[in-house]
């Protein structure tokens, strides 16, 4: 089997990478930031989301805090693999929905192996605290639902 890396198939490509590297950086950019920003002080804004510092060793929004990191990260890590090498191959109908998601996994995955937990921020008072990479893994789950649902069925290969 040969993988076409021209047209359509490289644009998937580059698309998928693109996307999961500048969610990666985005959202460990907002890290580093929070971290310094918020070290000793909270931000309250107007609305409903406020600023706070958090380290959280759970998995997502605070669920799972007696999991080992080991196993947090290589499930974290084995879960994003699966989905890029999904989206690689053409699996999905989105590069850009697999791209967030990887690249919001990733993320977690790189701030985790620092020091066991994730650094969180943004904080509504009625939902455990997050971050930018969450937000990134539930609305692109989301997004690759709702595109395998609409995507209409693939055609039948055909061989000149």
């Amino acid at each position: 089997m040969t993988t076409d890396l021209s047209g359509p198939s490289r644009r998937k490509h580059f698309t998928l990478v693109a996307t999961a590297a500048a969610v990666f950086a985005i959202d460990l950019a907002t890290k580093i930031a929070a971290s310094a920003a918020l070290a000793d002080r909270d931000i309250d804004l107007p609305g409903p989301l406020d600023l706070r510092l958090s380290h959280n060793p759970g998995v997502a929004f605070g669920m799972g805090t007696d999991t080992p990191t080991w196993l947090v990260l290589t499930l974290t890590g084995a879960v994003a693999a699966g989905i890029a090498v999904a989206a690689w191959r053409g699996l999905f109908a989105s590069s850009i929905a697999a791209g967030v998601v990887v690249g919001g996994a990733l993320a977690n995955v790189a701030d985790r192996s620092q020091a066991g937990t994730v650094v969180d921020m943004l904080y509504t008072g009625w939902w455990p605290t997050f971050n930018v990479a969450d937000i990134a893994i539930v609305c692109g789950a989301f997004a690759l639902a709702a595109t395998a649902w609409r995507a209409p069925p693939d055609e039948p290969a055909t061989v000149p």
